[in-house]
């Protein structure tokens, strides 16, 4: 499959270069080449979709150690945590597997990402970002599977040609330090820019130490949380060790280190050739959440570690306008390597269990856009083919012994084909209203096998799907001087992957999740209409419903395996979980933006958000699991050429346990026994330019020091953290 990627690059590259031979020897003068075709537009006059765009502007300004906190202190969506290296985007009540992350375009998601939650969002460095967009809603049309909940794409910065930016070499250094995990950080990039050719290179290095959580109880509640000791081995036995500062999360830090290569060549006024090279790993990233899980007086891990987390991309791009029947083509060739995974030891166990998942991704896709009468029309075919290798084994500390153990996945055959065809048409009904639809159709297929079925007997050794998928997408917007009105009507889909129809996991203490090869494919139907009062005035108010009903939900419940509702694994009993389509699920919601213009260079703004989730299933109503309570953000910001500075405070609402998805993803096990409390936290943040191409950034979150954590999350939240930081142009 990699000399056929090889082959059809070198391909389209020589058809790019078919020129007449009195083209290479005579001087031309290039033009700027079109954007590369976007899916998506972002323009207030033409979309339908909620779509909330973080610039590049706003990334440096904000000055987050990670992707995943840029994204919870947008205020747009909420983030949960199982450790300091994670972070797991949740947008109108849908998580992990149910939201699709994109890179430049390209889908990260692959067939194992899971329905719990996925730390993948922190393998992108916020250093090397250009901007990110947080579509809300169903994007299946546009984007495919998982798409269900909303997508996050995630664009790196280009490669600049002379044309752009007048230097032939430039870059940028910057540097950051935090004080409630030590946090070192430093990032570096070069741009070479010439006439035809353009390359772009960086690098970034963060070092991350334990966490402090804050040390000031939040309002009437009671502390929760500290970490009063922690396991040691010495001379070979494991031993609970008092932490002389209950405050410090031992084991939660980690380091990561990632790089990306761009390359792009202009080969003519009609034709542009790009390459992408991206990598990430980091070290072993502690799990923090399972190392606190306790077993009696003791505590039950020894070590719970997600292994280094590896991801490559290499991805070539040919943009060419007007290839036939007047329509420009974006052409990609994409290849995405994955390495996961998990390494374990119980409390006085000789065994150390390391489950390893090695992921391949090959992808095409081709985008083509042309006008008929007034409007837009894009439309294309992409295809996908993942496949798995699934290995676990188990190593004796004390005599060297490895043996093989049962794995997370399947052990033998796992891979996935997808192909799809897309359409989507925009245009205007007159000066003030636009509309727009598009429909997607596809076919899925899905093979896993179990090589070896006596490690834990499986009543089968295969499995088979073959799913035909569709969606569609319509809306329309109405735009004057002051009000901005628009409705969307959109249809949203998930193939079931091998994390829900193929997975071996204990989620918690007694409690394991076994395959169930069963599985349909999940569907959603949303409708939302926003409105905006006062737009571009002194005053702007927004507000945005939405509504989706979920059919067949995948929803993780109770199970009978082999006809036994209780197994024993890892030497305990463990009542049997798998996921399943348990009926259909409503989630409701409304967004709230307000922003107010003191004077020009003071604003004040602020969000609110809330969402509700319930299951109907069998005449019952229970609540869903991944449902945030409400929350938002608001501040007051001053900026001026030089100079800004933010003052916001970021807040939740509690969570009653009553309002928890038990022995789910929610995980009540480490929440207070009535649920999440509510909380607030109040930051400061600033920049200065001092000099030309120098700026200096600094500021404190959590000022009060207040001791929380955030919904369904497993570590406790930052507390008092004091940064700064600093960044070069040159």
């Amino acid at each position: 499959m990699k000399k056929t990627f090889l082959i059809l690059v070198l391909l389209i590259t020589m058809t790019g270069h078919s020129q007449k031979v009195l083209d290479t020897i005579k001087p031309i003068q290039l033009k700027e080449i079109k954007l590369p075709l976007q899916r998506y537009t972002k323009s207030s006059k033409k979309t339908t979709q909620k779509i909330e765009t973080i610039s590049q502007k706003e990334i440096e300004q904000q000055n987050f150690q990670n992707t995943a906190d840029l994204l919870s202190n947008s205020g747009t969506l909420t983030v949960q945590k199982s450790q300091q290296g994670g972070g797991s985007p949740v947008i109108r009540g849908f998580e992990a597997n149910r939201i699709l992350l994109l890179v430049d375009g390209i889908r990260m998601n692959n067939l194992i990402f899971r329905s719990g939650h996925l730390q993948n969002v922190i393998t992108v460095d916020e250093n090397m970002l250009e901007q990110v967009d947080v579509l809300f809603g169903p994007s299946s049309t546009i984007f495919g599977s998982d798409a269900m909940g909303g997508a996050i794409n995630l664009k790196t910065k280009d490669a600049k040609l002379l044309s752009e930016i007048n230097t032939t070499f430039s870059g940028n250094a910057s540097t950051r330090y935090s004080s409630s995990n030590e946090e070192k950080s430093g990032y570096l990039d070069l741009n070479f820019a010439g006439k035809k050719w353009g390359s772009l290179s960086a690098f970034s290095y963060n070092d991350f130490g334990d966490l402090r959580m804050g040390s000031k109880k939040n309002g009437k509640n009671d502390f929760f949380g500290e970490r009063p000791f922690y396991v040691e081995t010495i001379n070979g036995n494991d031993q609970l060790v008092p932490n002389s500062d209950k405050l410090v999360q031992k084991f939660s830090g980690y380091t990561q280190y990632n790089a990306m290569q761009k390359v792009v060549f202009q080969q003519n006024e009609t034709a542009q050739h790009s390459l992408n090279l991206q990598l990430s790993t980091t070290s072993d990233v502690p799990r923090y959440d399972r190392l606190t899980d306790q077993n009696g007086t003791k505590l039950k891990n020894v070590r719970w570690d997600y292994g280094p987390q590896k991801r490559f991309l290499a991805a070539y791009k040919l943009t060419k306008e007007n290839v036939f029947l007047n329509s420009d083509m974006s052409l990609g060739f994409n290849y995405q390597n994955v390495e996961e995974s998990r390494i374990t030891r119980k409390f006085n166990n000789d065994n150390t269990k390391t489950q390893l998942e090695k992921i391949n991704v090959y992808s095409i896709n081709a985008d083509f856009e042309t006008k008929i009468g007034k409007g837009d029309f894009l439309y294309g075919a992409e295809m996908f083919y993942d496949d798995l290798n699934s290995s676990a084994t188990n190593s004796n500390r004390k005599t060297g012994a490895v043996t093989v153990t049962d794995s997370r996945y399947p052990n033998g055959i796992n891979h996935t084909l997808r192909t799809d065809v897309f359409a989507t048409y925009s245009s205007n009904i007159n000066d003030k209203t636009a509309y727009n639809f598009g429909a997607r159709a596809g076919y899925v297929t899905l093979k896993s096998t179990i090589a070896d079925n006596s490690i834990f007997s499986f009543p089968f050794d295969e499995i088979n799907q073959s799913n035909f998928t569709y969606s569609g997408a319509a809306g329309i917007v109405n735009n004057n001087s002051t009000t901005r009105i628009a409705f969307n009507l959109a249809t949203g889909f998930r193939v079931p992957n091998i994390d829900d129809l193929g997975k071996l996991f204990d989620s918690a203490s007694g409690i394991l999740i076994v395959p169930n090869q069963n599985i349909k494919p999940e569907k959603s139907v949303s409708a939302e209409l926003s409105i905006t009062l006062f737009k571009g005035k002194t005053i702007e108010f927004e507000n945005t419903l939405f509504y989706t009903r979920l059919f067949d939900a995948i929803i993780t419940d109770k199970f009978l395996f082999n006809g036994q509702s209780v197994v024993n694994y890892a030497g305990q009993p463990s009542t049997v979980f798998a996921n399943q389509n348990m009926g259909t699920a409503n989630v409701t919601g409304v967004t709230s933006t307000l922003k107010i213009t003191i004077t020009k260079p003071l604003q004040f703004y602020g969000s609110f958000n809330f969402t509700n989730g319930r299951i109907v299933n069998n005449n019952s109503d229970r609540p869903l699991d991944h449902i945030p309570p409400f929350y938002g953000k608001t501040g007051l910001k001053y900026e001026n050429k030089n100079f800004n500075l933010d003052f916001y405070m970021l807040y939740n609402g509690k969570k009653d346990i009553s309002d928890y998805f038990l022995n789910g993803e929610d995980n009540e096990q480490y929440a207070p026994v009535e649920g999440m409390p509510a909380w607030q936290t109040f930051n400061l943040k600033g920049a200065t330019t001092v000099v030309k191409n120098l700026t200096l950034y600094s500021g404190i979150e959590n000022i009060l020091d207040t001791q929380y954590r955030t919904f369904a999350s497993g570590i406790n939240a930052s507390g008092r953290n004091i940064y700064i930081g600093a960044k070069i142009h040159f």
